[in-house]
């Protein structure tokens, strides 16, 4: 899908993990007060490759088509839980030189979209450091609503931190095994 004449975004592949761990390595520092502390390996492509695989979790990357290709964001449902709760966490990032060009809402709604209807999820949740006001602006302008407050929820950036959590609540129809 394009998100913009440069930007697209599909569905990650292992083949993708080196690029993945390229732009990781790129943004330590950017993702440094937001991101939980990675080991080393983590910025492997073999480590990327493994999560890319996760069973439970479906990647999307952000690709510039005009720098070559290269990745220049992600966004993931992890934890996803199928059964009478149908339902995921939302994490995202975009690279610093492209941050505040809207790329992440437009990403989140497409998403949003494949998690109903490719997924079958009812809801995709999401939580932000408390002070974190542009990614709470991503999920207000796609429609989540805040729920409440997790206090000391993620060790980032050397300490417990608070997080606001957000729901959205995608349809109302029960799980697609269930009748109508």
């Amino acid at each position: 899908m394009l998100i913009t004449p440069d930007i697209h975004l599909r569905r990650a592949v292992p083949a993708d993990a080196q690029a993945l761990a390229d732009a990781l390595r790129r943004n330590i520092d950017h993702m440094r007060p937001w991101e939980p502390y990675r080991a080393d390996d983590y910025y492997t492509a073999q480590a990327q490759a493994a999560r890319i695989a996760e069973p439970n979790q479906v990647t999307w990357l952000l690709f510039d088509r005009s720098a070559g290709g290269r990745v220049v964001g992600r966004v993931a449902l992890s934890s996803i839980v199928l059964g009478p709760l149908r339902s995921a966490s939302l994490g995202y990032w975009v690279d610093a030189e492209y941050a505040g060009r809207g790329l992440i809402p437009a990403a989140v709604e497409e998403v949003c979209r494949a998690a109903r209807e490719e997924l079958g999820l009812h809801r995709v949740e999401a939580g932000t450091l408390t002070y974190n006001k542009a990614s709470q602006r991503v999920l207000a302008k796609c429609c989540f609503t805040e729920y409440g407050l997790a206090p000391k929820y993620l060790h980032i950036d050397g300490e417990w931190r608070d997080h606001v959590l957000f729901q959205r609540l995608l349809h109302d129809d029960p799980p697609a095994h269930l009748p109508k």
